[in-house]
């Protein structure tokens, strides 16, 4: 038995579609754009519309933008012989809030994983390997720390040490705030590897 109107469940189960989205939030969602003004919704719309329409991949880097290259790629102020790789945009988004990375990214658009049959043709490696036939220096790999991530970065570093340049990964351990004793051996051992003297 529906509870709701057809239309109001509709919205229901559309937004219930998004990741991250259950049956719970995306009904108190759906009464909050309806509860919300007629412009508001008009503009949130308009916006969806909008970015599903116009946002592409950057030409150089392959993140998400609305022109032909982002404006991290299109900036001067880049140092664009320092790649950082990452496995998407959101990556990159963390890494730019940090406000101290001054290189260029590369987004992969996933990880290589053999169990849900993604492969390295299915990532963008072919977009980076064009991009290292420039005046490159460093890459550094900075994939997630999953089976994945780790699998992505050994292949990547396979592929860019025969060129002569520069591979590195970036250093995982404890976390800030973390608790020693609750933390996992791998961890552990990434933490005492990439100790850095005081």
């Amino acid at each position: 038995m529906d509870y709701y109107s057809s239309q109001i469940s509709n919205l229901i189960a559309e937004l219930a579609r998004l990741p991250g989205i259950g049956a719970k939030t995306a009904q108190r969602l759906a009464f909050h754009i309806i509860n919300m003004p007629r412009e508001q919704v008009e503009k949130l719309s308009q916006a969806m519309l909008s970015a599903r329409n116009n946002i592409h991949y950057c030409k150089v880097c392959c993140t998400l933008t609305d022109g032909d290259i982002c404006p991290i790629c299109a900036s001067a102020k880049r140092n664009q012989k320092t790649i950082m790789v990452v496995e998407n945009a959101r990556d990159l988004a963390a890494y730019e809030k940090t406000g101290k990375y001054e290189g260029v990214y590369h987004v992969l658009h996933g990880a290589i994983s053999p169990m849900l049959g993604i492969g390295p043709a299915d990532i963008r490696l072919k977009e980076l390997l064009m991009r290292l036939q420039g005046e490159v220096e460093e890459v550094i790999i900075a994939t997630n720390s999953s089976l994945e991530g780790e699998a992505t970065a050994m292949y990547i570093s396979k592929l860019v040490k025969p060129t002569g340049i520069k591979v590195t990964r970036i250093a995982s351990g404890v976390p800030v705030g973390g608790d020693l004793e609750y933390i996992d051996e791998v961890t552990l051992l990434r933490a005492l590897d990439g100790r850095v003297e005081l």
